[in-house]
């Protein structure tokens, strides 16, 4: 079930099943950089303008599910830029990132019609003078199953545009949620078992 908080910017409503934290695995492959398992957080909020705030935090994973070394980060506000009430299909999509090597990003995309999953590429990209050499890039997201599933693609200049990431994300359950339905439960607890 998704729920969409009350203070959800309209225009973003059609995002709403990305709103939460999620965390899980996936794999990183790619020429010139190491091979390995990763641990993921994402988290998507909103305060209420007109945008999702989108944080994404993974590490290297050791051979037992530790945690080694960071990874990569990234920073992104992700808009529905046409469509945003769902009246003629799929709803287009952009997004504003910029990763801790110093690539900054702009993505474009669409929101399937009828399902949650949104396709992105790389309009314009940008890098500080240390940044690794990257042309571009595509991704994919889709809700399969109450999980979050994804798989980036990437492009350098001497490698053409290949498979680099993927993860597969569950979504965090909310403390403060829990409390709250505690907090709903009758006072003797016994009736929740009648």
């Amino acid at each position: 079930m998704i729920e969409i908080p009350s203070d959800l910017h309209r225009d973003v409503v059609p995002l709403a099943f990305l709103l939460g934290t999620w965390e899980g695995a996936g794999v990183h492959d790619f020429p010139g950089s190491e091979k390995c398992n990763f641990g993921q957080e994402i988290v998507f909020r909103h305060d209420g303008r007109p945008f999702l705030e989108f944080r994404s935090r993974t590490w290297v994973l050791d051979e037992q599910g530790e945690k080694v070394r960071p990874l990569e980060m990234e920073h992104a506000f992700w808009r529905v830029t046409s469509n945003q009430h769902g009246t003629s299909g799929e709803r287009e999509i952009e997004v504003s990132s910029v990763r801790d090597d110093g690539t900054v990003e702009i993505w474009y995309g669409k929101l399937h019609d009828g399902k949650p999953q949104i396709d992105l590429a790389t309009d314009a990209v940008a890098r500080i003078e240390g940044a690794a050499p990257y042309s571009g890039g595509k991704r994919l997201f889709g809700l399969v199953k109450d999980e979050l599933l994804w798989v980036g693609e990437k492009a350098a200049p001497q490698v053409p545009l290949r498979p680099y990431m993927s993860a597969q994300l569950k979504k965090v359950l909310n403390p403060a949620q829990l409390i709250k339905d505690v907090n709903d439960l009758p006072d003797d607890g016994i009736a929740f078992f009648r």
